[in-house]
């Protein structure tokens, strides 16, 4: 019995050269060189690098102006403001290209550049009510089989400041999201414990993940890490949950951090972070030193918050290197398990990775090994989703859902 599709000459990072066997989208068996089974379609890769498909943990496919006109960054009247960035977002999306084109922009920018799994955050409060949710749910839908995706209902305008939202947040998962999101829980909303109360009731309630934002510095957000790993362990949800951004951590001496790390260790609360430019984040080696998950996202792409943004989670992990000053292989290695492997377990995906049994979603580079490909961003990828080929040179070349074929170039 033939298998689908053998992946010749693939090499692994630390040199060893694979074919890679693949059956049902999945891989059924990673070979030695001498041994070829057989398949029905066979792809030498030229001794090309293999990756995992990067894991975009963090983004917003509804708010990106990405393919859009270029919107002008409007600063904040008196330093960085929650607020009043949500009120510039709200003006510019008034004018702004419909919301599944440009969310389709940004898949396209994401698929190309090799991301094959993605978490993102959509509106859902008092403001946009449902809408935004069913128009990212309907794109979704259309990208099956080039990328899965999970989808946050997100409170940009806050819970208790925003009415109506409790509820609509318990609908939007009826509609299909997959976790509950919050916003800072104090400087937003003001009042810890009721925000998180109808964040945690939501999400036990369908059984469903949580994935809270939280901008609040020092020990304000220090505080609100604990309050929310002392609920994550209360209702049993360890491994369930996530913290994005957490500011906080990166501002607060270090024996303090070393408590809060061991705090979120036994919580099982993992931490998002994409290294913003002219803030601190949260020290990566101090936190995975003690069991934290720490993850990785784009997060903002060319919108309201910022202009900057390319999609690309390889050049992510270079950005989270550098600004976090890792400069040995082993610390470049670990730059790159942020933005693949403990992207995976933060997102509690099944079957990744290069191994029997996962998907066989993968990326080829043109690097030697992995320390190589984090610090030189290499281009010239070819994107394998389900051992399909989905893009090539910044290019996607698979099918949406409708079949419709399309090719969209992603670099100008």
């Amino acid at each position: 019995m033939a298998f689908d599709t053998i992946f010749l000459n693939a090499r692994f990072d630390g040199g060893a050269r694979h074919h890679i066997v693949v059956a049902d989208g999945r891989i059924a068996a990673i070979t030695s060189v001498d041994e070829r089974p057989a398949a029905n379609e066979t792809i030498d890769l030229g001794n090309v690098l293999v990756v995992p498909g990067f894991v975009e943990g963090h983004i917003h496919l509804d708010t990106s102006f990405y393919g859009d006109a270029w919107r002008p960054h409007k600063p904040c009247t008196s330093g960085f403001d929650v607020h009043e960035r949500v009120a510039f977002q709200a003006q510019n999306m008034a004018v702004s290209a419909p919301m599944d084109v440009r969310a389709r922009n940004q898949l396209d920018l994401c698929i190309g550049h090799g991301t094959t799994q993605m978490r993102s955050h959509v509106m859902v409060d008092g403001s946009v009510g449902l809408k935004s949710l069913e128009t990212i749910l309907r794109v979704r839908e259309e990208y099956k089989g080039l990328i899965d995706i999970q989808l946050v209902a997100f409170p940009q305008s806050g819970i208790l400041m925003s009415p109506g939202t409790p509820q609509l947040l318990d609908e939007a998962i009826g509609l299909g999201a997959d976790l509950v999101g919050g916003l800072d829980p104090a400087s937003f909303d003001r009042d810890i414990e009721k925000h998180l109360d109808v964040v945690f009731g939501a999400a036990g309630k369908h059984g469903v993940d949580v994935d809270i934002h939280l901008h609040d510095m020092g020990t304000l957000g220090a505080f609100e890490i604990e309050q929310i790993a002392a609920r994550t362990r209360a209702l049993g949800m360890e491994g369930r949950v996530a913290v994005s951004h957490a500011y906080g951590l990166g501002d607060i001496p270090m024996d303090q951090l070393k408590k809060i790390a061991d705090t979120l260790a036994r919580s099982g609360v993992a931490i998002m972070t994409n290294a913003p430019g002219a803030r601190p984040f949260p020290p990566i080696l101090a936190l995975r030193n003690a069991g934290v998950t720490v993850f990785s996202g784009n997060d903002n792409i060319r919108d309201s918050w910022w202009p900057y943004g390319d999609g690309d989670m390889l050049r992510r992990a270079t950005t989270l290197g550098y600004r976090s000053g890792f400069n040995i292989d082993e610390e470049l290695r670990v730059a790159f398990d942020v933005v693949t492997v403990s992207g995976a377990k933060a997102l509690r995906l099944e079957g990744y990775g290069l191994r029997v049994g996962a998907k066989a979603d993968f990326v080829t580079l043109n690097a030697e090994h992995i320390p190589e490909a984090v610090v030189g961003v290499p281009q010239g990828r070819s994107v394998y989703k389900e051992g399909k080929l989905v893009a090539c040179d910044g290019k996607i070349v698979g099918k949406r859902g409708n079949d419709r074929i399309f090719s969209v170039r992603l670099y100008r």
